[in-house]
């Protein structure tokens, strides 16, 4: 293998060129990896265009047929040693996470650990992908059921949760027996380059695994989408790229596991437990700086407990530090970058031009890097256009109802449908609502859900197929039907 250019974390150094068929390839254009805590580049990356894509492909459908043949014992022992691998760099990948998301370290941390989670979680299901057998309905032949990889796929990962899409996407690709192109996020590529690199060193054959950075996202996929060896697309990112993505796949059939925008309403009833719902809407919220497609989008308070809701989540959020994440104080890093934070500030503009009221916070911060004031919004009753508009933000938005029929009405009045939040001490009213929300998941007195064995995803605008559990794994293999003719007075001779 060729010596690849590196950027040093922790005194371990992360190649920084593409990785094309088991060699690192250097591009003569690069991409700078900027720190949002200081606006400064720390590091820059090889930057691939379509040929180079291509060139994944083809390296990626070279190996794929040997690959989905391995022995599934084989397989699951060589995602073991990757496994270790990950543990032992755990700490270098919650620099990197760090240094270019800007996210507080010990949030580093905790996405490592869940996505070593999911890792693991898919390399004991390799051993564990069952068909079924039965007799044909007529009788004369038997129906044997089993499965197969889809095939080459191409995994878009974001800059938000890198190391968590990386590990939940080509986890599950790579145990069902399928060859992946991963692209990384323009603001993200070390944490998936320290990945890959480590699917490397435990011994993924050649082309198996394949990455590709660039500054070019749309010319790279609509190439990769336009080839019809692509037979898999997933996808985590915004609605409108992935309706975008959804129309290229129609041209040759391809597999789209899509998983975009949300709209995370929020809902703490009557007879809530208002500390308890306090304490998880401001994880909810103001976890990674409030940019997730799970984070709580709108704050729906029932009018008994609006006011004592209110005054205690305005006085936890006004108490968040905010800085640099490797200060073990600090709750809030920065926006990813200024291209984000000036969206921001425009949001807010628009939210005060309908009514809003700010209770704290508003305004991005000054100086180095690219913060902005953990902020609360108070809004009129009534509903308005921006319900549908994705905050990804430090940014709660606290709406007021009078029943509960009326919350869950506001709830559901989205086109997204990803996560939804409930708090009630009543399991009848939790039971019955969390049917009736329209969202492919729901969090009932709590305000995180990811975890390894749960199917992960939404519906309407928020996407197609789900991430984790069992559902992962089968998202990258195909159902295959065998009709065995056998003469069973044959047998018995």
């Amino acid at each position: 293998m060729n010596t690849p250019s590196t950027a040093i974390v922790q005194d371990h150094g992360i190649a920084t060129d593409l990785y094309i068929g088991g060699r690192w390839v250097a591009t003569e254009a690069r991409i700078p990896v900027t720190n949002p805590s200081t606006g400064a580049v720390f590091a820059d990356v090889a930057d691939g265009g379509p040929k180079e894509a291509l060139l994944a492909l083809d390296a990626s459908v070279e190996a794929a047929e040997a690959w989905r043949h391995w022995a599934p014992r084989a397989r699951a022992d060589l995602f073991h040693r990757a496994h270790a691998l990950l543990m032992e760099r755990a700490d270098v990948f919650a620099d990197t996470m760090t240094l270019e998301s800007g996210k507080p370290r010990s949030e580093s941390m905790a996405e490592f650990s869940l996505s070593a989670g999911f890792f693991l979680w898919f390399t004991e299901q390799i051993a564990h992908l069952h068909g079924t057998y039965q007799e044909g309905s007529p009788g004369g032949y038997r129906v044997i059921g089993s499965h197969q990889p889809v095939g080459p796929s191409f995994l878009v990962t974001p800059w938000n949760f890198p190391m968590l899409m990386s590990a939940r996407k080509a986890g599950a690709a790579l145990a069902a027996g399928c060859t992946v192109v991963m692209k990384s996020a323009r603001e993200t590529p070390l944490t998936a380059a320290l990945f890959v690199q480590t699917l490397a060193d435990a011994g993924f054959p050649a082309g198996v695994v394949n990455l590709i950075h660039t500054s070019g996202s749309g010319d790279v996929s609509a190439a990769l989408m336009a080839d019809s060896r692509l037979r898999k697309v997933s996808f985590t990112g915004s609605t409108g790229v992935g309706s975008q993505l959804l129309k290229q796949a129609a041209d040759h059939i391809i597999n789209p596991s899509l998983e975009l925008g949300g709209d995370g309403p929020f809902i703490v009833l009557d007879d809530a437990d208002v500390d308890l719902a306090v304490e998880h809407a401001l994880l909810c919220k103001f976890r990674n700086a409030g940019q997730a497609c799970v984070a709580a989008n709108r704050i729906i308070l029932h009018s008994a407990i609006a006011e004592e809701f209110t005054d205690k989540f305005v006085q936890r959020t006004a108490a968040l530090r905010v800085g640099d994440g490797f200060d073990p104080d600090v709750a809030v890093g920065p926006i990813v970058s200024e291209r984000q934070r000036s969206r921001v500030v425009r949001l807010l503009e628009d939210f005060r031009s309908v009514g809003a009221e700010t209770l704290v916070g508003g305004r991005p911060i000054e100086g180095d890097g690219f913060f902005f004031e953990p902020t609360v919004l108070r809004f009129p009753q009534a509903a308005h256009e921006f319900c549908n508009e994705e905050m990804f933000a430090p940014v709660a938005a606290l709406y007021t109802v009078d029943s509960v029929t009326e919350a869950l009405a506001f709830a559901n009045d989205t086109h997204y449908g990803l996560s939804a939040y409930l708090f009630t001490r009543d399991l009848s009213r939790a039971v019955t609502i969390a049917e009736r929300l329209d969202f492919g998941m729901v969090g009932v007195n709590r305000g995180i859900m990811a975890d390894p064995a749960a199917p992960f995803g939404g519906i309407k605008a928020s996407g197609i197929g789900r991430e984790g559990g069992h559902d992962g794994i089968y998202e990258f293999l195909e159902p295959k039907y065998i009709a065995l003719t056998i003469d069973e007075t044959k047998g018995l001779q």
